[in-house]
């Protein structure tokens, strides 16, 4: 692996994709999703368990041409909503090559680089579940960061306390004093909720108020 690069563990590599799937509740109706936006499909999409979505994911994208569709799914992952940016991801993932110039595109875009660079590992042959083995360097710990950041936030918008308690386990840093630095130096617009949401989840005194101490830390620009 190149200096300054990062790959999650097979445990929590691919931890995006399952964290989406654990945050989605059970099946509902997807009645009216094909018709509706980009973003108001997924949404309609996070209610589902994961096959439904999938099937949901490619009826929306049989009713419409496939350029504009990657577009707007793209438009989507650009908001302030962590797990709709994931989602959106994963309806791309439905589309698969045919979004591979616009993904590499998105790239470029910080908010958007870490999807966009396991996205095109998976296309490029690359089995998610074997990730950190197989494609060294996919992500710098930097983006690897930022994503455990972004993931942290859509748990904690839409999952349950415990999930965003075990979402710890898929951070590549080796300490909680290391991690906590890390995260510091993320500038994710969402660290400061994360934080203090994990802090508040976490049982054990100690390592809450070493969080909330970060949290603190980032809000008032400290040491």
């Amino acid at each position: 692996m190149r200096r300054g690069s990062a790959v999650l563990t097979p445990l929590g590599n691919w931890a995006v994709w399952t964290k989406l799937e654990q945050i989605c509740v059970a099946a509902q109706s997807p009645a009216g999703n094909i018709e509706q936006p980009a973003e108001d499909m997924l949404r309609g999409c996070a209610r589902m368990t994961p096959g439904p979505a999938r099937d949901e994911y490619r009826a929306w994208l049989a009713a419409r041409p496939t350029g504009p569709a990657v577009t707007e799914l793209l438009e989507a992952a650009r908001g302030d909503d962590a797990l709709i940016r994931g989602l959106a991801f994963e309806a791309l993932r439905v589309v698969g090559a045919p979004a591979e110039g616009a993904v590499r595109g998105a790239a470029g875009e910080p908010a958007l680089r870490p999807y966009a660079l396991l996205w095109l590992a998976e296309l490029a042959g690359t089995d998610p579940e074997d990730l950190a083995g197989a494609a060294p360097g996919v992500l710098t710990r930097e983006e690897a960061t930022w994503l455990w950041v972004d993931t942290a936030a859509a748990v904690a918008d839409h999952g349950e306390e415990q999930l965003l308690v075990d979402h710890l386990a898929t951070a590549v840093q080796g300490s909680v004093p290391e991690l906590l630095a890390e995260v510091r130096a993320t500038g994710h617009p969402r660290t400061v909720q994360v934080l203090v949401a994990l802090a508040a989840a976490h049982p054990d005194p100690a390592f809450a108020k070493a969080v909330r101490r970060a949290a603190f830390q980032v809000h008032t620009g400290g040491e």
